[in-house]
């Protein structure tokens, strides 16, 4: 997604998004270790989506949550 389809979307929604695109990473990684990743880029793709969400977050002045 763009920057722009995130500043669009609401705290709940962004943190809904963050969540399951953490996910996403954790399933992607697993499936490199294995060597089961069909597209290696993708797990570059999610890190910056989740890098996005979490700078448009800060820019709403909301609290960046970290796990």
């Amino acid at each position: 997604m763009k920057i722009k389809e995130f500043k669009e979307l609401s705290e709940n929604e962004l943190n809904k998004k963050l969540s399951d695109l953490r996910k996403d990473l954790l399933k992607a990684r697993i499936a490199m270790a294995n060597q089961q990743l069909k597209n290696p880029l993708s797990i570059r793709v999610l890190r910056k989506d989740i890098a996005r969400i979490m700078t448009v977050k800060s820019e709403k002045g909301a609290k960046v949550v970290e796990k």
